[in-house]
């Protein structure tokens, strides 16, 4: 059987900074059979300066005139709400996570808030400061790769890897990263704890945009288990990433995609999530074990189904077998087509009535 698909149900900041609609994002989640709700965890600012603009999709569903740093301070959530949230999470039985955007903020999910599974953006898969703490408290980590090269991934995998396994008084640099990601140690590390996301930054993004076969290169080259962070409208794209290999799927949602915010517009409604588990489950389940077999459903059907030499017209025995006389047809409970020429051209031993099944 393949590997069950762990689904991120990523509320991110669809809560509007209202933790009431937040704790209502944990029950869609919940309700839609995720395995984990995730939202983002920053200091608006520790996150951006206040010269910072917004990205093209931000300033379409938000005010144009708005600076990046005054919308993410509407959307911070406190260190009360976190516990909150959390603590509704976990009444809820999901996985609560959150991806953190500054030191500060991953200091306070690995401190007070005790976690150990981290995702970290795209956008700082070259914050080197912060991969290097998120691998010293980590356990497991989630690392998204939008925007990204292929050797900007091994320097950021390099950074986890020597956060995995060098020494505390090791002194971080880039030779020495590169050193801990050729390693055998921090190879090992990086198998137990990394899990690759491929990504398209761009919300939502553009189908041709997408290229699900570099997932396919991710896992290649680096030998992680790789998923899929979707960004596109709809589910289609993220059903087809699983049955590529995904073993992660991550998407956004929302309680109503008209709502005013940066991401609303490319997420799922409540329906459409629920709708995006059940058929990543069907997809899963569909995959099989990959052995190429009769299924214990279709046995029954093999003798309805095929087929089986029969007379077409009365033979008697000693009659010569020939084109005219024979033909297939079902079902297929007597000799298999598979015999037709063996027949053709020998003497019949019986008699046989239309349709009798023929013999040797």
């Amino acid at each position: 059987m393949t590997r069950r698909v762990f689904v991120i149900a990523e509320a991110g900041v669809n809560h509007d900074g209202d933790v009431d609609l937040a704790r209502r994002l944990i029950d869609i989640a919940v309700s839609a059979g995720a395995d984990a709700v995730k939202f983002q965890t920053f200091r608006a600012a520790s996150l951006v300066t206040r010269h910072g603009t917004k990205a093209a999709y931000q300033a379409a569903a938000t005010d144009p005139a708005e600076r990046q740093l005054e919308m993410l301070q509407r959307l911070e959530l406190s260190a009360d709400a976190h516990h909150t949230l959390q603590a509704h999470a976990k009444t809820a039985d999901i996985m609560f996570l959150s991806t953190p955007f500054d030191l500060a903020s991953l200091q306070f999910l690995v401190g007070p808030l005790g976690m150990r599974w981290l995702k970290i953006a795209s956008g700082e898969v070259s914050n080197a400061p912060l991969l290097l703490e998120t691998a010293r408290a980590a356990t497991q980590v989630i690392l998204s790769t939008g925007m990204s090269t292929l050797a900007e991934v091994e320097e950021a995998l390099g950074v986890l890897a020597f956060g995995f396994v060098a020494p505390g008084a090791a002194r971080p640099s880039r030779e020495a990263f590169a050193a801990a990601f050729a390693s055998e140690a921090g190879q090992a590390a990086l198998r137990d704890k990394v899990t690759l996301l491929h990504c398209t930054t761009e919300y939502p993004a553009p189908v041709p945009d997408v290229n699900l076969r570099a997932m396919d290169t991710l896992a290649s080259v680096f030998q992680l288990p790789v998923g899929f962070s979707d960004h596109t409208v709809g589910i289609h794209i993220a059903l087809a990433a699983v049955a590529r290999g995904a073993t992660v799927i991550e998407k956004h949602f929302t309680s109503d995609r008209s709502r005013p915010g940066p991401d609303h517009k490319a997420s799922l409604e409540p329906n459409e999530l629920r709708l995006l588990v059940s058929q990543i489950r069907d997809v899963e389940a569909a995959m099989g074990d990959g052995v190429k077999r009769p299924a214990p459903s279709e046995v029954k059907n093999v003798a309805v189904a095929r087929k089986s030499i029969v007379a077409t017209v009365p033979i008697t025995a000693g009659d010569v077998l020939s084109d005219a006389n024979m033909t297939c047809k079902r079902p297929g409970a007597g000799m298999s087509p598979l015999r037709y020429w063996d027949l053709l051209g020998t003497v019949a031993r019986h008699n046989y009535e239309p349709d009798d099944y023929l013999d040797e």
